[in-house]
């Protein structure tokens, strides 16, 4: 193939994210096809005995097998890793192989895990419970207060885990101090950033050291496949995370991978526009809550904080509470005639879920409720549709459920 654009980073490091999103990461056949090809190969052919060799030896650039290498997924992996502002990039199956990829690729037996208590419900379950199966030890704490950080270290931490916006109660880390006081302990930070994407927020940039995704979310953003990345210097993704992905497995497939791909044109358009809708609905729906959990509100704790790391807007995604518990949560969703009940986010299509019922079911209640998972509570994300039959529609929810 002839790797026309993108594959210079010298020409490419002066576009901005837009381009970016568009151009990065275009390679080209000699057909000259505008839109990027699927190859649809698990394997491929050699000219010679002498070059299989030199491929698999690392002597000479090729592919070998899809589980390694496949034209399709490094284009999607080139275009993620400049959006990101990130050396490298490797994708997965789905977002949950990308987190667990991203920790156990480094973690072993006798390490030690600081992590974040608010966070996806699969995402506590690998701190919670698969960790301390292989002897890797795991502290939860307050992502959110600063201090909690500093006093959960130990001479054996190896890795700061966290979302920011976490998953579902939107709270909001400080990247630069987590960041920096990683930095100076020795310590890598993993950094889930699906609620943003390198649009709205780079934690690279902060000084992380990994960022993970579910590229199923915003990438895609239209709710049709499965897909993760995980980012990072070139030392990590190839001597790191690759040794652990190549001998496992949790590989995208080259179709998932060009749907993400096509999905990554118009990103930077819609995080940028569903931004917008998603803190005008939050202002209509918050005088008629009892709580709001909304990091581009003035009412957020940390506010200024959010919007100072997302300067492009703080997401889609947001989440309230009701104060009749399950019952007046339930009564709204089954209320709803144009938003959808569903329990996926960063879909042009408005959604909304109950949490404690759905993505956080499968965590103790004691747990969600150390973590702020109330049976009021309700998250939404908020799609592409005209925001006026938003607000009607949820007005009439909200109305029909006695708010």
């Amino acid at each position: 193939m002839k790797k026309t654009t993108g594959m210079d980073r010298a020409a490419t490091r002066n576009w901005r994210p837009a381009t970016r999103a568009v151009r990065g990461g275009t390679w080209r056949s000699e057909h000259g096809e505008t839109s990027e090809a699927l190859f649809l190969s698990s394997g491929f052919t050699y000219d010679n005995a002498a070059s299989v060799a030199a491929r698999f030896s690392g002597d000479e650039e090729g592919m070998t097998y899809s589980r390694l290498q496949n034209p399709t997924v490094a284009m999607l992996e080139e275009r993620i890793a400049l959006m990101e502002g990130a050396e490298a990039c490797r994708t997965q199956a789905s977002g949950m192989a990308a987190m667990t990829a991203a920790l156990l690729c480094q973690l072993s037996a006798g390490d030690h895990v600081v992590a974040a208590r608010a966070a996806f419900g699969s995402c506590r379950w690998l701190v919670d419970h698969l960790c301390p199966r292989f002897g890797i030890e795991a502290t939860v704490i307050d992502a959110a207060v600063n201090e909690e950080w500093d006093r959960a270290i130990r001479p054996n931490t190896k890795v700061f885990f966290f979302e920011t916006p976490a998953n579902p109660t939107l709270d909001v880390v400080d990247l630069q101090y987590v960041c920096d006081l990683a930095r100076a302990h020795g310590i890598v930070t993993v950094v889930d950033n699906a609620f943003a994407s390198p649009v709205l927020q780079r934690p690279l940039e902060f000084g992380a050291d990994v960022v993970a995704y579910s590229a199923t979310k915003l990438m895609d953003g239209q709710g049709r496949v499965l897909a993760g990345a995980v980012c990072g210097s070139q030392d990590f993704i190839d001597n790191v995370l690759l040794p652990f992905q190549r001998n496992t497995g949790p590989n995208l497939s080259p179709f998932s991978a060009w749907v993400v791909h096509k999905g990554l044109e118009t990103l930077d358009l819609r995080a940028r526009a569903q931004s917008v809708s998603s803190a005008e609905l939050g202002r209509f729906i918050e005088p008629r809550v009892a709580r709001m959990l909304h990091p581009g509100l003035p009412s957020h704790p940390r506010n200024e904080l959010a919007t100072r790391q997302m300067p492009n807007g703080t997401g889609p995604i947001f989440a309230f509470e009701v104060p009749g518990g399950r019952e007046q949560a339930f009564a709204l969703l089954d209320a709803l005639g144009l938003i959808d009940i569903s329990n996926n986010i960063g879909d042009t299509r408005s959604l909304l879920c109950h949490p404690a019922s759905t993505t956080h079911a499968s965590m103790s209640e004691e747990a969600r409720e150390a973590m702020g998972v109330t049976e009021g509570l309700l998250r939404i994300n908020v799609g592409l549709e005209d925001i006026d039959d938003l607000k009607e529609d949820i007005d009439r929810a909200l109305a029909k459920a006695g708010l």
